[in-house]
């Protein structure tokens, strides 16, 4: 009652000190509007400072407890990598399970992978300061096609456009860039799922799906669809597997240039140890003093990123290229599927046998070298402790 007074008490001072106002003169009543005006004006800066601050510390808490998360994961890596190869491995066979059983439960599979496990992975990066890795193009395109599976399912063209990034960029990415299947390392695995889910997913929709199926072959029809979707000619296969996917590529690799490369790039210069995808294909190139690494500078140092996003495009066009006969052959799209998963099974054979022995060694050399070294004692202490021993042994003497 006493709010409902005071808000009624100001509403008629502010009435009255409007009507006095007009009595004075239209100055009067000017001056009145515009310090109400002001007054508001400073009531919205002020909200929006709470309100930021608020954020600011909403982001500081997560930030800490994903630190706290992943400093506790590492503590006790060995028992989670076992736990973590065995449910690979039940994973996997449920998983090829249930691609044979029931191949229209596919879509719903990856859509409970991506939203379970990518906000994890934003955790872990998060303390491994490589959270802009989820910037690039893989996590674009997996958006993309979270949108299409759940919102527009039936969607031919959004299909199409979906059915190119899957098995184009993708799925040479998983090639290209060496991913490796681990059962012993979620980090490896989702890296894998997260380039090879999604062909399996647009292959099972176009050639395994029942609902795809029976539009491909209608009962009592004389003429059946070639296909799901139905593609009317060459220009409108051209247009949906190729034009339209380039141009949304082309709109990723601007907003991925003016957040990390603009927005955040004081942000990446005071911290080198803030990883981004070119910060770390740079710097093994450069290690490694590979062809890429030569190819990059042909315009300079300071034109090396520029040479990446060349490099980028090129890899993305020829990519998206190749999805148009994938499209149009099933035997070619199976073959597709059993290529990328023994990359994937290879990779991971190589980096068990090769690449894993070696980290081992090193974590150990770092633990010896992070453990401390016990404080040897002095000379003198060592002198004044055995003239102690040699004059008990003598009077253990004279008494005997």
């Amino acid at each position: 009652m006493s709010n409902s007074n005071s808000n009624e008490e100001g509403e008629m001072s502010n009435y009255y000190s409007n009507e006095e106002a007009l009595d004075d003169g239209p100055d009067s009543f000017r001056k009145v509007v515009r310090q109400r005006i002001s007054d508001r004006t400073k009531k919205v800066v002020k909200t929006r400072e709470i309100l930021s601050k608020q954020a600011v510390q909403t982001k500081a808490i997560i930030s800490k407890q994903a630190i706290k998360i992943a400093k506790r994961a590492e503590e006790h890596e060995r028992f989670i990598n076992k736990v973590t190869h065995l449910l690979g491995v039940l994973g996997f066979g449920g998983f090829c399970f249930l691609l044979g059983a029931r191949p229209q439960d596919i879509p719903y599979v990856y859509c409970l992978f991506y939203v379970t496990f990518v906000p994890l992975r934003w955790i872990y990066y998060r303390f491994k300061k490589w959270h802009y890795y989820l910037l690039d193009f893989c996590y674009y395109a997996n958006t993309i096609f979270l949108v299409m599976l759940l919102f527009y399912p039936r969607n031919e063209k959004f299909f199409m456009v979906c059915f190119s990034f899957a098995e184009g960029p993708l799925a040479w990415a998983l090639i290209v860039w060496r991913c490796s299947l681990v059962f012993s390392s979620v980090d490896k695995i989702v890296s894998v799922l997260i380039h090879l889910l999604p062909g399996i997913v647009f292959f099972t929709i176009r050639w395994w799906d029942p609902a795809t199926f029976e539009a491909m072959h209608p009962e009592g029809k004389a003429s059946s669809r070639v296909s799901w979707p139905y593609v009317e000619d060459w220009s409108f296969l051209c247009i949906w597997l190729f034009v339209v996917p380039l141009v949304a590529y082309t709109l990723w690799q601007l907003l991925y240039f003016l957040i990390v490369n603009v927005l955040r790039r004081q942000r990446l210069l005071r911290d080198p140890e803030v990883m981004t995808s070119y910060r770390e294909l740079s710097k093994k190139a450069r290690k490694a003093n590979n062809i890429w690494w030569r190819l990059s500078g042909l315009l300079g140092d300071q034109n090396r990123m520029l040479m990446y996003i060349l490099f980028q495009a090129v890899f993305t066009v020829a990519t998206l290229a190749l999805t148009v006969p994938i499209f149009l052959s099933y035997e070619m799209h199976v073959a597709f599927q059993i290529l990328k998963v023994s990359a994937s099974v290879w990779n991971g054979g190589s980096f068990l046998l090769e690449v894993m022995p070696r980290q081992v060694v090193q974590k150990e050399k770092r633990k010896l070298e992070m453990k401390p070294i016990p404080a040897q004692p002095d000379q003198s202490t060592v002198d004044a402790l055995a003239d102690n021993c040699n004059q008990a042994d003598v009077n253990q003497t004279e008494v005997s």
